[in-house]
């Protein structure tokens, strides 16, 4: 059997900063055409989105597909809510864990596997003020301990 490849096209970096990540889900998302011609290029944010469960269906609301500039009449809304493909015990679990107080499904990152657009879901607690500090410091010294291992040698 072959191996699919993956090719990630955005990252939402900014989540690792402002979230624990729990546990992340993969989930196929339901596009038009020319967002998915758009997306090949690259043209795609994740920055400030997030999702939401709404009558046992699943939605990310916030991520911006750019207009394919070849599209004219065909192009949609760069912001519009988009259905995310999931079964639906998934979405039950998910809504579950989204019931606690403190739990947001984030977008983590948009990737082709084979054909198919991938959207991995992280399921996150936010981070305080002090989490992301302790977060940057840590980071810090590996990168100082990186440098001295490197310069001894």
């Amino acid at each position: 059997m072959e191996k699919k490849k993956t090719r990630t096209v955005a990252a939402n970096r900014k989540a690792y900063h402002d979230y624990f990540v729990d546990e992340t889900y993969e989930a196929g998302i339901a596009l038009y055409g020319t967002e998915v011609k758009s997306i090949r290029l690259g043209a795609v944010n994740l920055k400030d989105s997030y999702c939401f469960i709404k009558d046992g269906e699943i939605f990310v609301r916030g991520m911006h597909v750019s207009p394919y500039e070849k599209g004219n009449i065909f192009n949609r809304d760069p912001l519009r809510e988009r259905k995310l493909l999931m079964h639906k015990r998934e979405i039950m679990k998910l809504f579950g864990l989204v019931g606690r107080q403190g739990v947001s499904l984030i977008p983590l990152s948009l990737y082709f596997s084979g054909k198919n657009l991938k959207l991995s879901l992280g399921v996150c607690r936010g981070k305080k003020l002090y989490d992301k500090r302790d977060t940057e410091a840590k980071k810090q010294m590996e990168r100082d301990a990186e440098r001295a291992s490197r310069e001894k040698y």
